[in-house]
C-alpha cells in the first residue's frame, strides 16, 4: 500500500466558468477522510496557480491532484512531465477530454475520488505526452493539437467576453463556418515535407476534443504515437453535415477524412493559430513529437 505524506490538490476556481467552485473542497475533504495529507493550493487565477504547482512541485510532493477541465490537466503535464510525481485529475470543467479519454468518471465526483483512491494504492500508469515546439517556447500537452477550423473557432471564441460557456463556442463556430475556406499546409512527417490543402488538421495524442467530439476515435494515450488527422477540402453544407458525425466518431471512413500514426509532424501555414488541450499555442509554424510514457497518471 502507498504511503501518503503529501498529496498536492491544485483547484481552479474558474473551471466551467465558476459554477463547480464546491468541487475541490470535496475533493479535499473526501481525500483527508480517507487518511491523506492534502496541501490545498488556491489562487485568483490561473498563472498564479501555475507559479503555486511549480514551487510546490519543486519542493516535493508525493501526488499532484487538479480539480478543473483540460487545461488544469495541461498545467499539469507541463510540470510533471518525465517525473515521477503522479497526476490525479478530478474533471469539473467544461471539456474534461484528458479524464474521458483516461476512463476517469465524469460529474460524478465522488466515483472519481474513489477511483483516484484506488490508483493512489495499486499504483499509477504512464502514458504518453505530445511535445509542441513553437519559437523558442515548448509545451507539453496530453490531448490534441489543433491548427485548423477548430483552432479558429477557439480564437474567434477567445475574443468574446459573452455568452460564457459552451454556448460561446457554438456562436463562435457559426460565425467561422460561414466563412470556411481551405488552407494551403506545409506538412513535415517524420522528416518528409509536402503540400496539402485543409479545412483542419489537427496532431492528437487522445481520442476526443470539445468536451466529447471524437475526432480521432483510434487515438491512444500509450502507443508510443501521435495521429495526425486531416480534413480535406469540402463545401460549408458537407461540413455541416460531416460535423456531428464527428461527436459519435462515425466520420473516419468518409473520403474527405484522413488519419496517419506520427512520430513527428511540423506543420506550417500562413495566419493560422495553434492550440493544444484547448490552450494558445501561437501562430504556425509549430513542431509536434511524442514523449513516450513521460506522464504518470492515477486512473
Amino acid at each position: 500500500m502507498t504511503t501518503l505524506r503529501r498529496i498536492a490538490v491544485a483547484i481552479n476556481p474558474e473551471a466551467s466558468f465558476g459554477k463547480t467552485r464546491s468541487v475541490g473542497p470535496a475533493v479535499i475533504a473526501a481525500l483527508e477522510a480517507r487518511g491523506a495529507t492534502v496541501l490545498p493550493l488556491q489562487e485568483p487565477n490561473i498563472e498564479l496557480l501555475r507559479q503555486s504547482v511549480k514551487v510546490r512541485v519543486g519542493q516535493g510532493i508525493d501526488a499532484l491532484v487538479v480539480v478543473g477541465g483540460d487545461g488544469m490537466v495541461s498545467l499539469a503535464a507541463n510540470a510533471l512531465a518525465e517525473t515521477t510525481i503522479p497526476l490525479g485529475i478530478i474533471p469539473s470543467g467544461t471539456g474534461n477530454d484528458a479524464a474521458r479519454g483516461l476512463g476517469i468518471p465524469i460529474g460524478d465526483t465522488d466515483a472519481a475520488v474513489q477511483l483516484l483512491w484506488t490508483a493512489l494504492q495499486h499504483g499509477p500508469r504512464a502514458i504518453d505526452v505530445g511535445v509542441v515546439r513553437h519559437g523558442l517556447h515548448t509545451t507539453r500537452f496530453v490531448g490534441i493539437l489543433s491548427a485548423g477550423f477548430d483552432a479558429i473557432v477557439n480564437e474567434r471564441a477567445n475574443t468574446w467576453a459573452r455568452p460564457r460557456g459552451r454556448s460561446r463556442y457554438t456562436l463562435a463556430l457559426i460565425r467561422e463556418l460561414a466563412v470556411l475556406k481551405p488552407r494551403r499546409y506545409e506538412i513535415t512527417v517524420d522528416g518528409v515535407t509536402s503540400e496539402r490543402r485543409a479545412v483542419l488538421i489537427a496532431v492528437a495524442n487522445n481520442g476526443s476534443l470539445g468536451g466529447g467530439m471524437r475526432a480521432v476515435p483510434h487515438a491512444s494515450m500509450e502507443d508510443g504515437l501521435l495521429d495526425l488527422f486531416v480534413v480535406a477540402p469540402l463545401s460549408r453544407w458537407r461540413f455541416l453535415r460531416l460535423f456531428p458525425r464527428v461527436f459519435s466518431g462515425t466520420h473516419t471512413d468518409l473520403d474527405v477524412v484522413s488519419f496517419r500514426t506520427v512520430s513527428s509532424v511540423t506543420l506550417d501555414a500562413d495566419v493560422l493559430i495553434a492550440y493544444a488541450d484547448g490552450e494558445r499555442i501561437g501562430s504556425l509554424p509549430v513542431e509536434v513529437s511524442v514523449l513516450q510514457r513521460a506522464l504518470w497518471v492515477l486512473a
